[in-house]
């Protein structure tokens, strides 16, 4: 199979006929052999009854369908196992996405040998203060973090070789730093297109101010995942030792300072309480470190989702 489409949608019953005769409109006048695979987030809509309807037209159409919402990552990643083309392409399903970059996407990735293609839409029809800064902001932080000269980590456009969307696991909201786990699942070879960006046609966005904080926290826990997820005590012995032995120099002075002046008032210096309290934050790090290599080395796969899924996988 040529190209596995990975679309996750919630609520967006009215875009996807369009969607779909434009997707196919491509596909046929490539020659591609393809699948569409909608992922239905928990819609409250007909999403899923548009969906069973559109798969009865066209044979090359499957879906999943969540039982509630667990998030596009999820989408994501259900997506991800069920896709079978030798070029897997994501995009949303709220028609902002362009099916004709689809071409010179795969030609990216069969051709000009790229792991990974990740669109830009250079020119935006969102509102600039709630969408464009905060994009903006992150887009930055994540290229100083991760080393990755994208300009937007966040597009949902993007096109992947079949081993590299079967070698990461998005789970969270990781779908955002994508790039970044498949650079450190060793997939180094990362592109960029510039791709057009559309106005919304249907409905409203899904997402809320809440991604600006998930957004932020999700990258601090990816950069700790992908730098210490194999040696977790190399991060939590480090300032467990760090701790231990500030707390250890403070006692060792208070105990010299009692054998020298036997009047000296221990108990009654804040120095004794700060040096019980980062022994005793030393302490709990080694342990948090001893635990996490013994979660590293012993953690099944963590997700599991309520899903139906159609005939075809």
């Amino acid at each position: 199979m040529d190209i596995s489409l990975v679309i996750p949608l919630i609520d967006e019953a009215e875009s996807l006929p369009e969607l779909s005769a434009w997707i196919e409109k491509v596909m046929k006048e490539n020659n591609y052999s393809y699948e569409i695979i909608y992922v239905d987030d928990g819609s409250s809509d007909n999403s899923w009854q548009v969906i069973e309807e559109l798969r009865t037209k066209n044979p090359n159409i499957k879906g999943i369908k969540f039982q509630r919402n667990y998030g596009k990552s999820a989408g994501l990643n259900e997506g991800f196992h069920a896709a079978q083309g030798d070029v897997v392409i994501t995009m949303d399903a709220d028609l902002q996405d362009s099916p004709d970059e689809i071409s010179e996407l795969r030609k990216m990735i069969i051709e000009d040998g790229y792991d990974l293609v990740s669109g830009w839409k250079k020119k935006r029809y969102d509102n600039t203060f709630t969408k464009n800064i905060p994009s903006k902001f992150f887009n930055a932080v994540t290229r100083s973090v991760s080393g990755i000269k994208l300009h937007d980590f966040n597009c949902g456009l993007k096109a992947y070789r079949n081993r590299v969307i079967k070698g990461v696991e998005v789970y969270g909201e990781m779908h955002r730093y994508i790039p970044v786990l498949a650079k450190w699942a060793g997939f180094k070879n990362i592109g960029e297109k510039v791709v057009e960006h559309r106005a919304r046609k249907y409905g409203k966005s899904k997402f809320g101010w809440q991604r600006f904080i998930n957004g932020f926290l999700d990258l601090l826990s990816i950069t700790f995942v992908g730098k210490f997820s194999k040696r977790p005590m190399h991060f939590f012995g480090l300032w467990g030792s760090l701790f231990f032995l500030v707390g250890l120099s403070i006692s060792l002075y208070l105990i010299i300072s009692k054998i020298i002046n036997y009047n000296f008032a221990l108990t009654n210096r804040p120095g004794f309480y700060l040096a019980l309290t980062t022994i005793i934050i030393g302490m709990q790090l080694f342990l948090a470190g001893f635990l996490g290599e013994l979660i590293s080395r012993n953690s099944p796969g963590r997700n599991s989702y309520l899903i139906e899924k159609k005939t075809g996988f």
